[in-house]
């Protein structure tokens, strides 16, 4: 590593398929999940020409939790996805040699959350003891717990965990019947909130905030087309980077690009979703020191340790795998 239209339309959007020059570039870009706000500044790269202006005609298609895109990725059925790094991680360990690996960090700070109601006796870690956790077992706040629970010396045995579908999880814990969730903290959050649940009954416990050294959700690319399309993938984390330039900006501005693609989403309250992940995730001290897209060479070797305190590498761990800053300019992106 160096410096280290319709939600009907299964939510699958894309650019002008050929530009005037005729000359575009076609790229399939798997999300993580479905169009929310921070989905957003990848709409605005398509619609504020930035993908237009590095030659590419971009198809953006949602994903299913944060682990989603990593085997779509790594089997060809997408060059470019986004997805949680440590997943990753685990997955090449799982399945060495497999042809994908991140090149751009967006969630410098990982949006892993435990999201309880007070009233139910969650404000903080050790009150998960006795009580009911709802957790998808896709989930990538899920796949982190062990970590989370081992940094705070819970009693994982003392914890009951229901399995629950994406769908059913913030109204498990609106109707009471979990006393907490995992989950992306901007989503479940404001989930409960769309459900009526009083924002202060609602207790958002980040992991990252709780011991965690973990980055989050990174771009990611199958290496075997990104080795034979380097300026493709160069030129595609460059159009990401304006869009969320534009949203850090100007959230409000990039809404009516999210709208278009989800017109069944509320404006205020995805544009709030949106201003929760930049400022909880994107632009963190880190970023705003060092640009957006690189990761820290410590911080990274600190988190393949604790992630070792719950899981048996298979491998010797090999932080080049994981992450490679080939195709990012020198100090990043600027995003301010």
């Amino acid at each position: 590593m160096k410096h280290l239209t319709t939600l009907a339309a299964a939510f699958t959007v894309s650019a002008s398929a050929v530009f005037a020059d005729g000359h575009s570039t076609d790229v399939a870009f798997a999300l993580d999940w479905k169009f929310e706000g921070p989905s957003a500044p990848y709409f605005a790269a398509i619609d504020n020409g930035h993908f237009e202006e590095a030659g590419l005609a971009v198809e953006i298609t949602a994903g299913s939790g944060s682990l989603d895109a990593i085997p779509k990725v790594a089997t060809g059925a997408f060059p470019i996805g986004f997805a949680d790094i440590n997943s990753l991680i685990r997955f090449l360990d799982q399945n060495p040699g497999a042809p994908v690996t991140a090149v751009m960090m967006v969630y410098d700070k990982p949006p892993f959350a435990v999201i309880g109601r007070k009233s139910l006796g969650v404000s903080e870690p050790s009150d998960l003891e006795g009580k009911v956790l709802g957790a998808p077992p896709p989930d990538g706040a899920w796949a982190q717990f062990p970590i989370f629970a081992a940094e705070n010396d819970l009693d994982v045995d003392a914890i009951t965990v229901e399995p629950v579908g994406f769908p059913t999880r913030e109204p498990m814990l609106a109707e009471g019947n979990v006393a907490a969730i995992t989950g992306f903290s901007f989503s479940s959050y404001l989930n409960l909130v769309r459900l009526g649940i009083p924002e202060d009954d609602i207790s958002t416990i980040l992991m990252a905030d709780n011991g965690l050294d973990l980055y989050g959700n990174a771009i990611i690319v199958n290496t075997d087309y990104a080795s034979e399309n380097p300026g493709v993938v160069s030129g595609f984390l460059g159009a990401v980077a304006m869009g969320w330039k534009d949203a850090i900006a100007d959230p409000a501005s990039v809404m009516p690009a999210l709208i278009e693609r989800n017109p069944a989403a509320d404006s205020d309250l995805e544009q709030r979703r949106l201003q929760l992940a930049i400022d909880a995730n994107v632009m963190t001290d880190y970023v705003m020191e060092n640009g957006m897209g690189t990761i820290d060479a410590d911080r990274m070797a600190a988190a393949i340790e604790q992630i070792k305190i719950v899981y048996e590498f298979q491998n010797e761990p090999d932080a080049s795998l994981y992450f490679t800053d080939v195709y990012l300019p020198d100090g990043g992106f600027p995003v301010q």
